[in-house]
C-alpha cells in the first residue's frame, strides 16, 4: 500500500534578498518536475526524506537502489532546485528534509551560507575533488556538466574558441542562447565572478545583440541543428542524449569544449547537502555515500550523459572527453549562490 505524499510546501516567504537568489536557481530539471511523490518501502528501515531539484523520471530508479542498499525507507519531495531550498530556509528548525539533491550548485550555496547544511564525513568529501564540493565542506557534486558551444558545420565555419568572440559583427543573429534557463544564468553568474559585473554587461549587451533567444537548452540544440542558426550556449549532455536517442548519422549539430579556462566552459555540479535541522542525519550521510558508489555514479553517466564525480569513475559515453582534459575557468562553485546579481545585469541587459 502506498505511503502518503509528502505534502508540498505552501508559498515561499523569503527574505528579499534570497527570494530572487533562489528563484533563479531552478532549471532543466524543473522544466520536468511539478509534482511529488516516494519511492519504496520497507518496514522498520531508516526513514529519510529527501527533496529533490532533479526530476522524478531521472532519479525515481537510483533512489529505489538507494533503499535497498541502504536499507533506508525514503520518502522524495520533488520540485524545483530554488523553490525547495527555499522551502528549507522557510521551515528552518522544522524542516521535514534529511538531504537536499539539488540539480546546481548555486542552490546548495545558498543553504550554505544560511547555515542550514552540517558538515560532512571527512571520508565521503574525500570521493570527490575539492573543485566540486562546499568551501564550509558541507556538500559534495554528485555528477557534473560541462557549457559548450553547439556549432552547425554546415553553416558555423571556424567555431569560435572563446565566448567573447560570439559578439562580433559576423555571428550577427546567428547564435542561439536561453537568458531564462539556470544553467546559462549560472555560468553568467560564473563570468560575473571571474570577469567582473562591468565586463560581464558589456558582454551580456553584445551576445543580445547578436542572438535569438530560446525558452530551454533543448531548443536551443534544435535550432542549430536544423540551420535556424549556426552556434548555440548550451549544457554538453543535451547533445549527447541527442545523439543516443537518434543515432549520430542524424544530428547535423556538433558541439565543441572552449579551451583556456575560458569562462564559458564552466563545470556546474548537482550535488547533495545533509540538513543540520532534519534530524535524519545518519540515513542521509548513507544516502550521500551511496549516491558517490559506482552503482550510482555509472548510472549518472550512463542516464543523463553527465560526468560522475567520485574518484575512480569515469563515463563509457562515446565521444565524451575525460573531465580531466577540460580546461574549465576555475571558479568556487559556492559563488555561484550570488545569483541576484546576475538577474540585475540580465535586467540591464534586456534578457529578462
Amino acid at each position: 500500500m502506498p505511503r502518503p505524499s509528502v505534502r508540498r510546501g505552501t508559498a515561499l516567504a523569503l527574505s528579499a534578498l534570497l527570494l530572487p537568489v533562489l528563484a533563479a536557481c531552478g532549471g532543466s530539471d524543473s522544466e520536468k518536475n511539478g509534482k511529488e511523490t516516494e519511492a519504496g518501502e520497507q518496514k522498520g528501515a531508516e526513514k529519510l526524506v529527501i527533496y529533490s531539484g532533479r526530476n522524478e523520471e531521472l532519479i525515481s530508479p537510483i533512489i529505489g537502489k538507494l533503499e535497498k542498499a541502504t536499507g533506508t525507507d525514503v520518502e522524495v519531495r520533488y520540485g524545483d532546485s530554488a523553490e525547495l531550498a527555499a522551502q528549507i530556509l522557510e521551515e528552518g528548525d522544522r524542516t521535514k528534509a534529511g538531504l537536499f539533491f539539488s540539480q546546481d550548485a548555486g542552490a546548495l550555496g545558498a543553504l550554505s551560507q544560511a547555515g542550514q547544511l552540517a558538515k560532512l564525513p571527512q571520508k565521503s568529501l574525500d570521493k570527490v575533488d575539492a573543485a566540486f564540493r562546499g568551501g564550509e565542506q558541507d556538500w559534495v557534486g554528485v555528477s557534473g556538466r560541462s557549457r559548450v558551444i553547439a556549432y552547425n558545420p554546415k553553416s558555423a565555419g571556424k567555431v569560435p574558441d572563446s565566448i567573447h568572440d560570439l559578439t562580433a559583427p559576423k555571428w550577427k543573429g546567428k547564435v542561439g542562447y536561453a537568458p531564462t534557463n539556470a544553467s546559462f544564468q549560472a555560468f553568467v553568474t560564473g563570468m560575473r565572478v571571474l570577469e567582473g559585473e562591468d565586463a560581464t554587461l558589456k558582454w551580456l549587451k553584445g551576445l543580445k545583440a547578436n542572438g535569438k533567444t530560446y525558452a530551454k537548452n533543448g531548443a536551443v540544440l534544435d535550432a542549430v541543428d536544423s540551420g535556424e542558426v549556426s552556434l548555440g550556449l548550451i549544457n554538453h549532455y543535451y547533445w549527447y542524449e541527442k545523439v543516443a536517442e537518434l543515432g549520430e548519422d542524424k544530428v547535423n549539430a556538433k558541439i565543441h569544449f572552449l579551451p583556456g579556462g575560458d569562462s564559458g566552459a564552466l563545470i556546474n555540479a548537482a550535488g547533495v547537502g545533509v540538513l543540520k535541522n532534519g534530524g535524519q542525519g545518519a540515513a542521509a550521510e548513507k544516502a550521500v555515500d551511496y549516491l558517490l558508489s559506482k552503482e550510482a555514479q555509472t548510472y549518472f553517466a550512463e542516464e543523463t550523459k553527465e560526468y560522475p564525480l567520485a574518484s575512480g569513475v569515469t563515463s563509457t559515453v562515446k565521444g565524451l572527453p575525460a573531465l580531466d582534459s577540460l580546461d574549465a575557468p576555475k571558479i568556487d562553485l559556492g559563488k555561484l549562490e550570488s545569483l541576484q546579481q546576475t538577474l540585475e545585469l540580465l535586467k540591464k541587459a534586456g534578457m529578462v
